[in-house]
């Protein structure tokens, strides 16, 4: 199957009978199949049979009929039901809204609604600034989608991206305290698109935007950032380029090169890889191959400082190969030079799988799995909102990726991503360089960068 990788799990719920060896089937049977076995957990011990929900990690639906098929030759095997944990997660949805005061009382209900509220929202006609302190905006994040470029699914629309949408907002939630509000658009009208978001602007601290189609999604970036007061990023673009400049750093130190001195090409010139070779060219200070299908791509690359290239080229002579076509086995193993980095980013399907990169010669190679703008979102947005920056900059952008650098492990190319130290010093980092930029809006001391409670601000 594709790359050889799982790309989903399900649990079999197994009723065994308690005889001698009957684990050992059922372990031998999926074995047989080919697949691996994920978590085993015991449901129910009882005196003559045990129930044990066994995940097994699968590469197709035929592999699931394989493994179903092997199990019922066991006699003292019983199959109960066959789950799908990723759907039971998701079930009614991955957020809500929650009130933070428990509303028990006729006394609190006066105080945060009627009549006490109408205080609060004169002060804030009065003084606009007491926004900050009283309403929840200052640490909450648009996160807009018009649905046209879904993970690696493409234009699945808005609604169907929405799974995307709440996800990403969990984790910054549970990662940096920052609240993700999910917006779906139901046009993809760039005009309409930089409407819409100015009109609900007034309601957040910050704008994320996800999974715009390129190249739509740069005028529409441009748009906002000179328009809008509150800081606007796409997420595809830089916060995948702040992620993929740490992993590149890493990489050049356990491959023991210099990001400086390599030739670097980038594979597919899209929201990522444009943004990415305008990052590298930034860090290192020297062009980057780069190659798309469009020659539109190409020369929005050249616009911006890159060099226009080939697949055949980059592949003969580029040190360090960066992938972001959407394009699954675009890199042939016989492409592959001895002693490449292959950063094949594309997901969830990379232009060439790690493990086959590695055995065609390549000195490093790893897919989107293991490079995810996670290391990256929940601290940018922490750090900016704690700033009260007015806007992103590139040193900004540069102070999240040595972050995620710093923070990892001598020999590994990126950090756990569930680290709160990650996202703690992503947070510092970027407020650091907001104030030294000159676009916060908040003075931040001593005591602001030695706070390590990421889950609330200091001052809340």
């Amino acid at each position: 199957m594709e790359n050889g990788r799982y790309q989903f799990s399900r649990t079999l719920r197994c009723k065994n009978l308690n005889v001698p060896g009957t684990l050992g089937k059922l372990a031998t049977a999926i074995g047989k199949v080919g697949v691996d076995i994920g978590n085993l957990t015991t449901v129910h011990l009882g005196h003559n049979y045990t129930i044990r929900d066994v995940e097994v990690m699968l590469r197709s639906q035929e592999e699931l009929a394989l493994i179903i098929d092997e199990v019922s030759k066991i006699k003292e095997v019983t199959v109960l039901e066959v789950r799908d944990d990723v759907l039971d997660l998701h079930k009614d949805g991955k957020i809500k809204t929650v009130s933070i005061h428990p509303i028990n009382s006729i006394d609190i209900l006066r105080k945060v609604y009627t009549p006490g509220v109408a205080e609060v929202c004169r002060l804030i006609a009065d003084r606009p600034g007491l926004k900050y302190a009283y309403t929840t905006i200052p640490y909450s994040v648009a996160i807009v989608t018009d649905g046209t470029a879904i993970l690696g699914l493409g234009n699945i629309g808005p609604t169907a991206g929405m799974p995307v949408m709440e996800g990403k907002a969990a984790l910054l939630q549970e990662l940096a305290g920052v609240s993700g509000i999910p917006i779906l658009l139901s046009t993809t009208d760039i005009d309409q698109i930089v409407e819409t978001i100015k009109g609900i602007a007034p309601t957040f601290g910050a704008i994320q935007l996800e999974d715009i189609a390129s190249p739509r999604c740069f005028p529409i970036l441009e748009k906002l950032e000179n328009e809008l007061d509150i800081p606007v990023m796409h997420d595809d673009q830089q916060g995948t380029a702040v992620v993929t400049l740490a992993a590149l750093i890493n990489a050049c130190k356990i491959v023991k090169v210099s990001p400086e001195e390599a030739k670097i090409g980038v594979i597919g010139l899209g929201a990522a890889g444009l943004t990415i070779g305008k990052f590298l060219l930034a860090y290192t200070g020297k062009p980057v191959l780069g190659t798309a299908r469009t020659e539109a791509s190409i020369k929005r690359h050249v616009e911006r400082g890159g060099i226009a290239s080939n697949l055949a080229e980059i592949m003969q002579t580029a040190d360090i190969v960066i992938g972001t076509s959407g394009v699954p086995g675009l890199i042939e193993p016989s492409m592959v030079r001895k002693g490449q980095i292959i950063l094949a980013l594309s997901n969830p399907f990379p232009e060439i799988a790690p493990e086959l990169a590695k055995k065609a010669g390549a000195a490093l190679a790893v897919d989107g799995r293991t490079v995810n703008n996670l290391l990256g979102y929940p601290g940018l947005w922490r750090g900016t909102l704690d700033a009260m920056a007015s806007k992103f900059t590139y040193e900004m952008y540069k102070a999240a990726s040595l972050a995620i650098v710093d923070t990892t492990d001598e020999g590994e190319l990126v950090p756990n991503p569930l680290n709160p130290k990650l996202h703690l010093a992503v947070t510092h980092a970027v407020a650091r360089a907001a104030v030294e930029s000159g676009v916060a809006q908040r003075p931040l001391d001593n005591d602001y960068f030695e706070n390590t409670n990421i889950k609330r601000p200091p001052w809340m």
